[in-house]
Parts: structure tokens; C-alpha cells; sequence
């Protein structure tokens, strides 16, 4: 078996391109992968897609990625909420893109595209401006929009505890997008909080099985993002 460990979050994300498209994981600060985030601050790539359920909040995290000018297009259901500011301007400003997608929708086709599915049928959005320019049909005497399956270049996902040949457990809600990113990414890097030897975890409580995972970094003491951002810190 393999042995996914990654000595630094740096080292984890050191070969992330410009222009590549990158899932991260997090419904607001549950799940967050911040130390993976900053490390990718830190690399430098420019120009990428992003695909989380919002855009952060305060100026760490996925919000000080976007701050820096990172990301070209975001791809989610909530690009503004209670602590987003730095999203909101720069796409009044024509600086960054926006996909919006209604979050079922959103889940869904970042499921599709790890299960190898290249497309769906949904009636979530008919009869809005978000399924304008969509494929429409019709089933059992209701329309739908035809929606396509998402992957990544890379997903960017936290968990509570992993082995060391990827196997994950994460902690309650905090799990949300990771299983589905990890599948939908080509290359699954993964922050957790505790990575432990090959038998340690209890195989019925495994969520998502190593083979959907290709590198782990172990952050003993994660960032908490509303701490950040409740203290005014702004990274870098």
C-alpha cells in the first residue's frame, strides 16, 4: 500500500498550476481546509477556477485566496454572506467571474463528475435566469434543465483523522463537501487533524477509502476561521 503522507501543506500543493481548477472543501468555516488554502496563497498559482459552497468570509481562508487575485472564476451557491466582503466588490468591479449554482445542484454535479456521470436532469432552477441558454426537457409531464458534472484539477479537503494510505474520518458536519470532492478531484490533497498507522481505524467508520485521496499533510492544530476572522487578521 502507499504511503500518502506529505511532510508540509506547502510540499501538498507545490505543483498547482496556474489556470487549474481546484474544489475545496468547507460549508462556511465547517471543513475548511485553511492551512492548505494559505500554503496555496503562499504558491503563487493565478488564474484558478474555485469551486466551494461560498467565498469565504473576512480575508483568510478562501477569501484572502480570491483577495490576492488568485481566482478568475468562482463556481458555488453563496457568493455573499454575513463576513464576505472581498468577493462582493471585486465582481461589482468586473474583477473576478461568478458560476452560481444552487447548492442540491452544486453537490450533485460535483458527485456526478467523480462517479463518472457527464450530465443529469434536475428541475432545480426551471423557470430562472440560471437555466437560461440550458438544455430543457421534459419527463412524465415536467421540465428540466440538463446540468454537467464537475471535476478538479486538484480538491483541497480537511478531515478529522486519516491513515496513512488516505482512509478518512471526519468530524460531523465538518464532512459536507469532502467525500464528493475527493472522488470529483484528480488529485485529492487532504489536511487532517490526527494521521494515524494502517489499522488504526475502524473500517466500519471509514467515509471516504484511500483510494479517492493521493496525498495527506497532518495539521494537529487547524486555524478556526471564525477565530481569524473575529481578531481581524488578514493573510498573508
Amino acid at each position: 500500500m502507499i504511503d500518502k503522507r506529505i511532510g508540509t501543506p506547502a510540499e501538498a500543493v507545490a505543483d498547482i498550476p496556474d489556470g487549474a481548477t481546484v474544489m475545496i472543501g468547507g460549508f462556511g468555516e465547517a471543513g475548511s481546509p485553511i492551512e492548505l488554502i494559505h500554503a496555496l496563497i503562499d504558491r503563487g498559482a493565478r488564474d484558478l477556477t474555485v469551486v466551494n459552497n461560498n467565498t469565504g468570509s473576512g480575508e483568510v481562508g478562501l477569501a484572502a485566496l480570491i483577495k490576492e487575485r488568485r481566482v478568475a472564476r468562482m463556481i458555488c451557491s453563496y457568493p455573499r454572506t454575513a463576513n464576505s466582503t472581498v468577493f462582493p466588490e471585486l465582481y461589482r468591479n468586473d474583477e473576478i467571474e461568478l458560476e452560481l449554482v444552487p447548492q442540491g445542484t452544486l453537490a450533485e454535479r460535483i458527485r456526478a463528475g467523480g462517479a463518472g456521470i457527464p450530465a443529469f436532469y434536475t428541475p432545480t432552477s426551471v423557470g430562472t435566469p440560471l437555466s437560461e441558454g440550458k438544455e430543457h426537457r421534459r419527463f412524465d409531464g415536467r421540465e428540466y434543465v440538463l446540468e454537467h458534472g464537475l471535476t478538479a484539477d486538484f480538491s483541497l479537503i480537511k478531515a478529522k483523522v486519516s491513515d496513512r494510505h488516505g482512509n478518512l474520518i471526519f468530524n460531523k458536519t465538518a464532512r459536507n463537501f469532502a467525500p464528493v470532492m475527493a472522488m470529483a478531484g484528480r488529485t485529492t490533497v487532504v489536511q487532517a487533524d490526527a494521521v494515524v498507522d494502517a489499522g488504526d481505524l475502524d473500517p466500519e467508520c471509514i467515509v471516504t477509502p484511500g483510494i479517492f485521496v493521493q496525498r495527506v499533510v497532518e495539521v494537529t492544530e487547524p486555524l478556526q476561521e471564525s477565530e481569524l476572522v473575529a481578531q481581524g487578521v488578514s493573510y498573508p
